[in-house]
């Protein structure tokens, strides 16, 4: 069912880079790089990104725009626009690397989507102009592994003096990890929570991200800014507005 869902949701992306607004984004590339010029729609650029190898040189014509356009201005359209290019990478990423999270394939798909936006945010495009498609898929399974490294890290610690586990090696109880399953089960239903409100439109997708970065996955406000180009105070004040408008709406609710 999960799978199912994230197809309607690769839908829905595709369908709205076909509306007006992200049509203007195509135009600006249009006037400013002559590669474009060849593509009318978004469908286009889809097509040519999802045809041979990621070391076709044409890919890199398609993303070094983009990418240089997003460092400018933080567009999350350009940021939405990547989510869907690189959506089939993403997708390879979750099935290869379902072991490291069994239990939780939702999860690992969050985490897989806001390491991607993590690397997309980072990428100097003036340093790296060759092999991006290779560059941010490679990079974003870094950063889900350093991810998942740390949680691992800290529950072979936990392992080692939990007296839970003492007893059930004992044979006095069963080893379940009823700490770490309400752990991961709180964390998602705050992300479900967080998403409601972005797709109700009461906060953006850079208030999304936000707010699973520094809430939930333990990033501090400054290294959050730094990673997505913004001012510390800038963001931790818009953390502020977006939580107030969460709870502005909570508090009416019955």
């Amino acid at each position: 069912m999960a799978s199912v869902s994230r197809d309607r949701d690769r839908e829905r992306l595709e369908q709205e880079l076909q509306t007006g607004e992200y049509q203007n984004q195509l135009r600006r590339l249009e006037k400013k790089e002559p590669f474009f010029l060849q593509f009318n729609t978004w469908a286009d650029v889809l097509t040519l990104m999802r045809s041979g190898t990621s070391r076709d040189m044409n890919k890199d014509e398609v993303l070094r725009p983009i990418l240089t356009a997003h460092a400018a201005d933080q567009d999350h359209r350009w940021r939405t626009i990547l989510l869907v290019l690189f959506w089939p990478g993403l997708r390879s990423i979750h099935s290869k690397k379902r072991l490291w999270d069994r239990e939780e394939p939702d999860e690992l798909w969050q985490r897989i989507y806001w390491a991607f936006h993590q690397s997309v945010c980072r990428i100097d495009v003036a340093r790296r102009r060759d092999g991006l498609v290779q560059r941010i898929y490679n990079d974003t399974i870094h950063r889900l592994h350093d991810d998942y490294r740390r949680e691992w890290l800290h529950a072979d610690r936990e392992a080692a003096t939990d007296p839970v586990e003492l007893t059930a090696l004992s044979g006095v109880a069963e080893g379940i990890d009823f700490e770490g399953m309400d752990l991961r089960e709180a964390c998602q239903k705050e992300i479900d929570r967080f998403r409601g409100h972005l797709d109700a439109g009461r906060i953006s997708e850079a208030d999304f991200l936000l707010l699973i970065g520094t809430r939930l996955y333990g990033q501090s406000i400054s290294e959050y800014a730094r990673g997505a180009g913004l001012n510390t105070e800038a963001a931790k004040k818009r953390r502020q507005r977006a939580e107030a408008l969460i709870r502005q709406h909570e508090k009416g609710m019955p």
